[in-house]
């Protein structure tokens, strides 16, 4: 086989491959199963594979590295223009070709096992603690119809409502309680699943020294280190900073044309999950800011400037400016290999 480039069309079980010559020209085309498609990559030889980063891209980008092929993984969003008349299996493969033939789309590294198994652990404890959230809404709600309100936050709640099914004059049928203690019991094995999860965290963030210098920035905790680890397959990829802040969906959305910029809200692109992580962090730095104030502490030049923001243009945009910060914050704080050392203000 005669190729320089070979577009994968990825999917669960059957793969649509698109081969290119020296001139971008399609040469051929194949149409594997999962253990053919390895096959190939095992006894061709090292050419140019091209993919989405979409699922299993990442494995199959390894499984091609391994065997001396040079990957390249497009974001789909970018692809898809490229995509002529009809959506199939070969015009998403010679889309490939078209939108790596531009050099003008940013590329995706191929992520470690090690990185993948971090998002994995984020990715399981988001969903525990929605069905955390879920159950202990249910419990409010049930026993609201019955005339019993329970208190804020989830710790309150659950120590009231062990008091409440021990009570024998709540006014609740049996059945109910019976109900009500299974869904209980079901919230505190969450909470223990999910403790578990948060120290398998620690002790990966303790044996990774860039875990470890993220999390001297101001708002950057467990868990925004590590997810920004797993996430970010290499920051080396981001020329500057505010390319990272974009990424991550917190630049302004721009429509401009001729001499009129229009600048709105942010972009919201990106790692959704990254992004609350982010501001949740910037809503801890802004109340830190405010408690320095209060008490008369010394304040940071990032304590400054977030509490002027603030104080000029409300809190939620405040939020938002801070995050943006802290994204560039990460950006040098891991580009440089460097801890953060924040200046007082003057």
């Amino acid at each position: 086989m005669h190729a320089t480039t070979v577009a994968v069309d990825l999917a669960k079980t059957v793969f649509d491959l698109a081969i290119a010559d020296r001139q971008w020209r399609i040469t051929g085309r194949r149409r594997f199963s999962r253990q053919k498609f390895a096959h190939f990559l095992a006894t061709v030889a090292p050419t140019h594979v091209v993919m989405e980063a979409c699922g299993t891209a990442h494995y199959w980008g390894r499984c091609a590295q391994q065997h001396g092929h040079t990957v390249t993984l497009l974001p789909p969003a970018y692809v898809r223009p490229y995509v002529r008349r009809n959506k199939t299996d070969r015009t998403d493969a010679a889309a490939l070709l078209e939108a790596v033939r531009s050099g003008e789309i940013p590329t995706v590294p191929v992520k470690r096992v090690e990185q993948q198994a971090l998002v994995a652990l984020h990715r399981v404890r988001a969903q525990w603690m929605r069905t955390r959230t879920a159950r202990l809404n249910a419990l409010r709600g049930l026993l609201r119809e019955h005339g019993i309100l329970l208190p804020a936050g989830p710790r309150a709640a659950l120590r009231a409502v062990l008091v409440i099914l021990d009570a024998a004059d709540a006014p609740l049928p049996t059945h109910l309680r019976q109900v009500l203690a299974s869904v209980h019991a079901e919230v505190r094995d969450l909470e223990a699943r999910i403790a578990d999860l948060e120290q398998q965290l620690r002790v990966l963030a303790d044996a990774d020294p860039v875990v470890t210098r993220l999390r001297t920035i101001p708002g950057i905790g467990l868990l925004t280190a590590t997810a920004l680890v797993g996430t970010v397959g290499h920051i080396h990829t981001f020329r500057r900073a505010r390319q990272f802040a974009s990424w991550l969906g917190l630049t302004p959305r721009e429509h401009s044309s001729g001499p009129r910029r229009r600048l709105g809200g942010i972009s919201k692109r990106g790692d959704v999950y990254l992004r609350c992580l982010l501001t949740h962090g910037a809503r801890a730095v802004l109340v830190t800011a405010h408690r320095r104030r209060r008490t008369a502490q010394p304040l940071t030049r990032l304590h400054h400037w977030a509490l002027q923001v603030h104080d000029r243009r409300g809190h939620n945009k405040a939020t938002i400016a801070v995050a943006n910060k802290l994204g560039r914050l990460v950006w040098a704080v891991w580009h440089y290999d460097v801890p953060c050392d924040l200046p007082a203000a003057s």
